[in-house]
Protein backbone atom coordinates (compact mmCIF):
# COMPACT_ATOMS: atom_id res chain seq x y z
CA UNK A 1 0.00 0.00 0.00
CA UNK A 2 1.48 3.37 -0.82
CA UNK A 3 1.42 5.76 2.07
CA UNK A 4 3.36 8.47 0.58
CA UNK A 5 3.66 11.41 -1.90
CA UNK A 6 6.66 12.49 -2.83
CA UNK A 7 7.30 15.70 -4.87
CA UNK A 8 10.92 16.28 -6.45
CA UNK A 9 12.35 19.11 -8.58
CA UNK A 10 15.63 18.48 -9.55
CA UNK A 11 17.72 20.77 -10.38
CA UNK A 12 21.31 20.25 -11.61
CA UNK A 13 24.54 22.49 -12.42
CA UNK A 14 25.06 21.17 -15.90
CA UNK A 15 28.97 20.40 -16.67
CA UNK A 16 29.47 23.02 -19.38
CA UNK A 17 26.27 25.29 -17.95
CA UNK A 18 24.02 24.08 -21.25
CA UNK A 19 20.31 23.45 -20.76
CA UNK A 20 19.14 21.33 -17.73
CA UNK A 21 16.03 19.94 -19.70
CA UNK A 22 17.89 16.73 -20.79
CA UNK A 23 19.52 16.60 -17.56
CA UNK A 24 16.09 16.57 -15.87
CA UNK A 25 14.79 14.21 -18.76
CA UNK A 26 17.59 12.01 -17.43
CA UNK A 27 16.64 12.12 -13.86
CA UNK A 28 12.96 11.45 -14.82
CA UNK A 29 14.28 8.24 -16.46
CA UNK A 30 15.10 6.81 -13.09
CA UNK A 31 11.63 7.77 -11.85
CA UNK A 32 10.41 5.42 -15.05
CA UNK A 33 12.57 2.64 -14.43
CA UNK A 34 11.77 2.35 -10.53
CA UNK A 35 8.53 1.29 -11.62
CA UNK A 36 6.74 3.64 -8.78
CA UNK A 37 3.51 5.29 -10.09
CA UNK A 38 4.56 8.85 -10.99
CA UNK A 39 3.03 11.99 -12.56
CA UNK A 40 5.49 14.44 -14.26
CA UNK A 41 4.24 17.93 -13.95
CA UNK A 42 5.67 21.60 -15.09
CA UNK A 43 8.08 22.46 -12.36
CA UNK A 44 8.15 19.11 -10.69
CA UNK A 45 6.96 15.24 -10.37
CA UNK A 46 4.92 13.19 -7.91
CA UNK A 47 5.57 9.87 -6.93
CA UNK A 48 3.38 7.79 -5.01
CA UNK A 49 4.25 4.74 -2.92
CA UNK A 50 6.51 3.39 0.34
CA UNK A 51 8.51 6.86 1.65
CA UNK A 52 11.74 4.64 2.35
CA UNK A 53 11.33 3.42 -1.43
CA UNK A 54 10.96 7.06 -2.74
CA UNK A 55 13.41 8.79 -1.14
CA UNK A 56 16.23 5.82 -2.10
CA UNK A 57 14.80 6.79 -5.81
CA UNK A 58 15.56 10.44 -4.62
CA UNK A 59 19.01 9.58 -3.95
CA UNK A 60 19.33 7.58 -7.34
CA UNK A 61 18.28 10.39 -9.09
CA UNK A 62 21.33 12.55 -7.65
CA UNK A 63 23.16 10.06 -8.38
CA UNK A 64 23.07 10.22 -11.92
CA UNK A 65 23.35 13.60 -12.32
CA UNK A 66 27.02 13.12 -10.67
CA UNK A 67 27.48 10.19 -13.38
CA UNK A 68 26.37 12.71 -15.95
CA UNK A 69 29.89 15.17 -14.21
CA UNK A 70 27.00 17.72 -12.98
CA UNK A 71 28.96 19.56 -10.49
CA UNK A 72 25.89 19.91 -7.97
CA UNK A 73 22.49 19.43 -7.79
CA UNK A 74 19.52 20.87 -5.49
CA UNK A 75 16.56 18.84 -4.92
CA UNK A 76 13.25 20.25 -4.18
CA UNK A 77 11.21 17.67 -1.98
CA UNK A 78 7.36 17.86 -0.66
CA UNK A 79 6.27 14.21 1.08
CA UNK A 80 2.43 14.00 2.27
CA UNK A 81 2.36 10.64 4.10
CA UNK A 82 -0.65 9.17 5.68
CA UNK A 83 -0.28 6.25 9.17
CA UNK A 84 -3.93 5.12 8.71
CA UNK A 85 -4.62 4.89 4.63
CA UNK A 86 -3.04 4.83 1.59
CA UNK A 87 -1.66 8.32 0.12
CA UNK A 88 -3.04 8.67 -3.70
CA UNK A 89 -2.57 11.41 -6.11
CA UNK A 90 -6.08 10.46 -7.51
CA UNK A 91 -8.05 11.21 -4.19
CA UNK A 92 -6.30 14.35 -3.38
CA UNK A 93 -7.01 16.21 -7.03
CA UNK A 94 -10.01 14.50 -7.59
CA UNK A 95 -12.36 17.32 -7.26
CA UNK A 96 -10.18 19.18 -9.94
CA UNK A 97 -11.14 16.52 -12.50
Amino acid sequence: MANSLVSIQIIPKTPKGEDSIPFVDEAIKVIESSGVKYQVNPLETTMEGELSHLLAIIEKMNQRMHDLDCPSVISQVKIYSRADQQASMHELTAKYH
